[in-house]
């Protein structure tokens, strides 16, 4: 049993609050999951040709100033940081992939969280509560976010199985539920290049969507097939630079339920997460239909 929440800002005014309405959200689903949290926000978008890392380092007083000009060095590029905690964002003007490289030959115990041009994504192992206030969430700003709180049920309590799980540029995933044909599926998707850095179910799904995107997909493609391939019982938040999509299996065992005004869209396993949503008492609430995928993106 896991939460999910997520939040989709259609009032660009309301994105200085976007941290603050999410909070109670993320902190309501507790009870769901206690052992870990984490959340992807979108927000802050770099330039053209500027690439936005999170990245993680287990002591909090880490000296990323030194990691950021040495790569900028290594690689002849601008780069700048901030840090939160544990974890800093990265900005730095250059390849993908070459950053990777000189960060896994030089700090190999940096853990890469997400790349893209606007995700950030913070999670730890404890209470939602407790992780929210680590990363002081509800100062953030941004357009959309979404969020997960942990019950292990199938392995043990460790960073690596809290989620969101993001496997490509600005695509992220939560999970409530299991899959069945993960194993098959990630070794189906190793030999199209896509790489995963835990045995988590979760983390399959996420790839399997950018794996789609990859080979040119719209995302509405992409979750098609992902209802025909994805095997298992799933409720599904994913986030994108744009917005997000909520989706459940054909028997939908799995709970959630959709509000939405004039100012927002909102997701939760349970009502009682929305309930601190301005203006919810006159939203349109709704459960998502099995084997059914919901958008709401910018264009």
């Amino acid at each position: 049993m896991c939460g999910i929440v997520g939040l989709y800002l259609k009032n660009d005014a309301l994105e200085n609050k976007l941290g603050e309405l999410f909070e109670p959200m993320l902190i309501s689903m507790t009870d769901r999951g206690p052992d870990s949290a984490g959340f992807a926000i979108y927000g802050d978008e770099v330039q053209e040709g500027w690439l936005k890392l999170t990245l993680r380092h287990h002591e909090e007083g880490f000296d990323w100033s030194t990691l950021t000009d040495q790569i900028a060095t290594a690689l002849q590029c601008e780069a700048d940081w901030m840090s939160n905690a544990n974890v800093a964002v990265l900005k730095v003007k250059a390849d993908e992939a070459a950053v990777r490289e000189w960060l896994s030959a030089h700090y190999s115990e940096v853990l890469i969280l997400s790349a893209g041009a606007s995700i950030e994504i913070l999670k730890e192992v404890g209470l939602p509560e407790n992780i929210s206030s680590k990363f002081s969430l509800s100062g953030m700003k941004g357009s959309h976010i979404i969020g997960h709180t942990r019950m292990a049920t199938e392995s043990a309590v460790t960073m690596e199985g809290s989620h969101p799980f993001s496997t490509g540029s600005d695509l992220c995933l939560v999970h409530n539920g299991s899959l069945s044909n993960h194993n098959r599926l990630r070794e189906n998707l190793k030999r199209e290049g896509i790489t995963f850095e835990t045995e988590n179910d979760s983390e399959v799904a996420a790839g399997y969507l950018t794996w789609r995107l990859n080979e040119g997909d719209s995302l509405k493609e992409a979750l098609e097939s992902a209802l025909n391939d994805l095997d298992g019982f799933f409720t599904f938040t994913i986030g994108t630079k744009n917005g997000f999509a909520v989706m459940r299996d054909p028997i939908a065992c799995k709970p959630a339920v959709l509000a939405e005004t004039d100012d927002y869209v909102a997701m939760a396993s349970e009502y009682q997460a929305l309930a601190s949503l301005p203006g919810i008492e006159n939203a349109k609430v709704w459960e998502p239909e099995p084997a059914t995928f919901y958008i709401w993106e910018r264009h």
